[in-house]
């Protein structure tokens, strides 16, 4: 039987991450030979009792296989990444009975970036990404080293058209959401809705203007300082964490956008 086809992940992180989250993905683990590290030794005896092959190779062939010389002595070759239907992500999520986060990103295509927002995604309790097909990155081994293994626990749905996919959001009373400087709204002093979309946009020109038309409301990071942005993901954290706090916290005041 033709083996399916297949990415090389690499750093210690991701490969654990992937062994717990989806060992049934992994074809084979090759590990950097001499004096393991405890946690490659870890990997190694993991991976063989789930029956795995490892083998053991010289610190060239693991930089060829991850094209990166930050591989960190571990590299393992793995199904490539499924993306999540669109509309199976929108079943689940209507069938929800807890409050409903999406984050929505519009062209980010540093792999660095994108894998940082998937981590911070993950941490914060979010469980659905929507991306478009075009002008994005997808999720690449370097994706997937950067997210520290948080896109093993995310449904990462690719769409043809964005703006299609937000406009079904609202359609089913979610309320769209856009992180951008030019937001004249801060973050801070106002509670949002249970039901969200998080658009977050490019790094260098942000959200495009017909992505932004379907944004209920623009907010924006203060800066108090001379530089007048931050970077996507750090931006991002900050918005999120703020939608964490408020969830968690019996003292948030209720102003719904648009009240």
């Amino acid at each position: 039987m033709q083996k399916q086809q297949s990415i090389f992940v690499f750093g210690i992180n991701p490969v654990w991450e992937k062994l717990r989250h989806a060992p049934h993905e992994v074809h084979e683990i090759s590990i950097v030979a001499g004096s393991l590290r405890p946690a490659l030794r870890s990997i190694a005896r993991e991976a063989r009792a789930m029956g795995l092959p490892v083998h053991f190779v010289e610190p060239s062939f693991l930089q060829r296989l991850a094209a990166s010389k930050h591989h960190q002595g571990v590299v393992a070759e793995v199904a490539e990444y499924a993306f999540f239907p669109f509309e199976d992500a929108l079943r689940d999520l209507l069938a929800a009975r807890t409050p409903r986060w999406v984050l929505a990103l519009d062209g980010v295509k540093d792999p660095r970036n994108f894998g940082a927002l998937l981590r911070t995604a993950e941490g914060v309790g979010i469980g659905y990404v929507v991306i478009p097909e075009d002008r994005a990155v997808g999720v690449t081994p370097a994706v997937v080293k950067s997210s520290v293994g948080a896109v093993n626990y995310l449904k990462i749905s690719r769409v043809t058209n964005l703006r299609r996919a937000l406009m079904t959001f609202k359609d089913n009373s979610f309320w769209v959401v856009g992180l951008d400087p030019a937001g004249t709204q801060e973050i801070y002093g106002r509670s949002y809705p249970e039901n969200l979309v998080v658009v977050l946009g490019s790094e260098g020109s942000g959200i495009r203007p017909l992505i932004r038309r379907e944004c209920d409301l623009l907010v924006s990071v203060p800066m108090r300082g001379k530089i007048g942005s931050l970077n996507v993901a750090v931006a991002a954290g900050v918005f999120l964490y703020e939608l964490l706090r408020q969830k968690t916290s019996s003292q948030s005041v209720d102003v719904s956008p648009g009240g």
